[in-house]
């Protein structure tokens, strides 16, 4: 019990001390230039640009409802949700999870013309110069995210743990819409392996959003899209009566597939049984003996510490200090899914390691669970150098 205690203090994804990144605007709308970036001018990515958005028109206002899954929502039934009595706007987005330091970002392709009407606070909205970034081929962030994100000094976010993730220039923190951190625009969407469309941020007007719920989940019906309402997101961080789903990009895309699960009291989660039954598996390996992990990293695991083993190096792991691989929760304090959600991290001789330090663990140990396609967190900006996860799939052969 202590490991596991050691593990939420250690390895819990808390916030970093603050990095001296400039302060978003009061309105949490303005187009502040990401930390380090030398200039107030967009950073604009031709590669990634659509055509700026304009005058904004329209009316601005938070969804009441959002639905999202691993599937896109066909034109069809979007049609038949916007005919539904009480249905007032619908806008489809993309949206995925990117792991990111152990910490879940959840980043939504967006048209920036429209989707901007649907956020948080009207002076994001309306701030012309954060939707021209995004235009731009730039991602705008949430202000909280501010110093808690791996900014760059030149103002990059990479966008997963692998080192070849696709990196985008931060352009503006500005307040977004329930359930989504960070947004970027639609030419984004192969790059981050996104699947289109499979998102809807859904407006009710004056009609009680839950008279609304039942209808729309028909419609979806064959989607398997969840239906939440923002009112119980507002307040608690997601609707907890309804499954959850987690569509997670990059190379561990593969290991995670599309992960639904329930919220529990306690910052616990209950991940879809059949999920865990394809997905976690107990197995030996060497030197710490049966793992409970994700399946698909388990034979790189063996592979890392079979080597530290003929190396020589066993003894500088400890499997009393092991606190484990495989654990549905949240991460401390959030509701944020961490690679331990999914069976794809472990954490090895706690008590020296803990966050914020350079840790004691050999090196040489590091540099052998690099090769065998795992991130260490002793590299991240607020260091955890207890915490290993798979970065990239490696068979061994």
């Amino acid at each position: 019990m202590a490991l596991v205690a050691a593990l939420a203090a250690g390895c819990s994804g808390s916030a970093a001390p603050e990095s001296g990144a400039p302060s978003p605007s009061p309105s949490g709308g303005s187009a502040t230039p990401a930390a380090g970036s030398p200039t107030a001018e967009p950073a604009l990515d031709p590669a990634h640009a659509v055509d700026p958005p304009g005058r904004r028109t329209g009316l601005i206002s938070p969804p009441d409802i959002v639905a999202n899954g691993s599937k896109t929502i066909g034109p069809d039934k979007v049609r038949a949700i916007k005919r539904l009595r009480g249905v007032v706007d619908v806008e489809q987005v993309s949206l995925v999870q990117v792991l990111i330091e152990n910490q879940s970002l959840s980043v939504a392709a967006v048209d920036p013309a429209t989707y901007r009407n649907f956020v948080t606070r009207t002076e994001s909205a309306q701030a012309d110069d954060v939707w021209d970034r995004v235009a731009g081929g730039e991602l705008a962030i949430r202000p909280a995210l501010q110093k808690r994100a791996p900014i760059d000094d030149q103002g990059f976010l990479r966008l997963g743990s692998a080192e070849d993730a696709p990196q985008v220039h931060v352009g503006a923190f500005a307040q977004q819409s329930w359930l989504v951190d960070a947004v970027v625009n639609e030419t984004w969407i192969p790059d981050l392996d996104m699947t289109e469309g499979n998102a809807l941020l859904i407006r009710t007007g004056t009609t009680a959003p839950i008279t609304l719920r039942k209808p729309i989940a028909k419609i979806l019906r064959g989607t398997d899209a969840s239906v939440q309402m923002t009112d119980a997101v507002a307040r608690n961080g997601l609707d907890t009566d309804v499954r959850q789903t987690a569509v997670v990009a990059g190379t561990i895309a593969d290991a995670v597939g599309t992960y639904r699960y329930t919220v529990l009291g306690g910052g616990r989660i209950a991940p879809d049984p059949a999920w865990v039954a394809a997905h976690i598996a107990t197995e030996p390996v060497p030197i710490l003996g049966e793992v409970t992990c994700n399946r698909l990293m388990i034979p790189q695991l063996r592979a890392a510490l079979e080597e530290i083993a003929r190396d020589g190096l066993a003894d500088k792991i400890h499997p009393g200090e092991y606190a484990g691989c495989y654990y549905p929760r949240f991460i401390a304090g959030s509701t944020n899914l961490s690679n331990h959600a999914f069976g794809l991290a472990l954490d090895l001789n706690v008590p020296g390691n803990q966050r914020g330090t350079v840790g004691e663990i050999d090196r040489r140990v590091v540099a052998i669970f690099k090769y065998w396609g795992f991130a260490w967190g002793g590299d991240w900006s607020y260091t955890d150098p207890m915490h290993f996860e798979m970065s990239r799939l490696v068979e061994p052969r």
